[in-house]
């Protein structure tokens, strides 16, 4: 992430009830928001991380810049785990991704990211 990032790291499990019966519910664990500036000042950096007993059971991880895509709320790229199954977005269009750990995945962004202004630095 980028300067201006801020963390909130919280490794409280929320004890629920359901029909008389306790259940644990995932927790918000990772919430990282950069919002950058220079040459994509106004694009934002987002990654999202829940965790039930230690294992990343849902996350989201946006690079936003409405400049690049004003489709799928200014989503340039993302990866995520909602709806049931893991899929990559890129600029409004959505596929479905082959899913390892939530680290790999997190350092494949990364690396995309990182060609993609690689790219537009040298256009």
């Amino acid at each position: 992430m980028q300067a201006g990032e801020t963390c909130n790291v919280i490794p409280v499990i929320r004890w629920g009830v359901t029909a008389g019966k306790r259940v644990r519910r995932a927790e918000l664990t990772v919430s990282n928001t950069s919002y950058l500036s220079g040459k994509r000042r106004g694009a934002i950096l987002s990654e999202q991380v829940w965790t039930l007993e230690g294992q990343v059971v849902k996350y989201s991880l946006a690079y936003i810049d409405y400049r690049l895509c004003s489709a799928d709320n200014g989503r340039v790229l993302g990866y995520d785990n909602s709806h049931g199954h893991h899929h990559r977005h890129w600029m409004g269009e959505v596929t479905a991704v082959e899913f390892t750990t939530y680290e790999a995945q997190l350092e494949h962004f990364k690396r995309e990211v990182q060609e993609l202004w690689r790219q537009q630095d040298e256009e």
